[in-house]
Order: structure tokens, then C-alpha cells, then sequence
């Protein structure tokens, strides 16, 4: 059976992370964009990442560039617009692509785990989630206009 674990993704810099190094914990797993109507988006992330992270719960951010433009800087840039903007203290990976042919194979798993309505699997915008439980397993899909508070309740019944 695969799991987060099974995945590698990259560092903003490039370097790997195995994600087996995050087994155990709740994750939330977020594709984001700078310039997006949902951006604000970061602020509830953060507000979820501090109040959760000592009972083993972390934010990941993979900033896409597929869904209008909407982030087109390069990693320091994104970086510093995070930190500056919200304050955010979640690891903010490198820049990715959620579909297609150059899709990450950990998006490509997540997506047949937990498809969106009426079984697409494509994810439709920026700040889709995907809440992945200690196990490492995909529980739910959340739509970009869920707002992360509206989660809180799904992340602290799996802490």
C-alpha cells in the first residue's frame, strides 16, 4: 500500500525531502499561489500551523504556477513574499506542477486517493488541500474556497 511516505519531493533549493521523515505527524498538503484570490489563505494555514504543530501537525506549501500565472516568482522570491506577507513559518517547498504530464508523482497519488467531484481527479485551482493522516494516508480533499478554519475540526480529530 503507498503512503506519504513512499515520496521524495524537493527543497526549494532543489536539495530531496523524503517525506518518510514526515510519517507520523498530520499533514496538511497545499498547492499555493501568491497572487491568487486565495492567497489570504495563508494566514489560516499559519493560524493552523502554530496552533497544531506540538501535537505533531504541519503545513506543507508546493507553490504552482499552472492555474493563471499566479506564481511566478522563483523560490526566494515566493519565500520572502511568505515570510514578509504572513509570517509563515510552514515549509514552503519548490515550485511544482499539480497536473498534466509534468504533474509530481505525489500529487498524481494524492489526487487518485481523494478525487474532487464527481471523480475528477485534475485539481481545479490554487489552494486545493489534502489532509494526509499519521499514517501517512490521504483522509480528504478540500476545494480551494475551503477555508482553513473550516478543516480545523478534521486535523485535530486525527491529533
Amino acid at each position: 500500500m503507498t503512503t506519504i511516505a513512499d515520496f521524495t519531493v524537493n527543497k526549494p533549493d532543489g536539495t530531496p525531502l523524503d517525506l518518510a521523515e514526515k510519517k507520523g505527524k498530520v499533514l496538511l498538503v497545499v498547492n499555493v499561489a501568491s497572487k491568487c484570490g486565495f492567497t489570504p489563505q495563508y494566514e489560516g494555514l499559519e493560524e493552523l500551523q502554530r496552533k497544531y504543530a506540538d501535537k505533531g501537525f504541519e503545513v506543507l506549501g508546493f507553490p504552482c504556477n499552472q492555474f493563471a500565472g499566479q506564481e511566478p516568482g522563483n523560490a526566494e522570491e515566493i519565500a520572502s513574499f511568505c515570510k514578509l506577507t504572513y509570517d509563515v513559518t510552514f515549509p514552503i517547498m519548490q515550485k511544482i506542477e499539480v497536473n498534466g504530464d509534468g504533474a509530481i508523482p505525489l500529487y498524481e497519488w494524492m489526487k487518485s486517493e481523494a478525487p474532487g467531484l464527481m471523480g475528477t481527479k485534475s485539481v481545479k485551482w490554487n489552494f486545493t488541500k489534502f489532509l494526509i493522516d499519521r499514517e501517512g494516508n490521504v483522509v480528504r480533499r478540500y476545494a480551494p474556497n475551503d477555508a482553513p478554519a473550516s478543516i480545523e475540526k478534521d486535523i485535530a480529530a486525527l491529533l
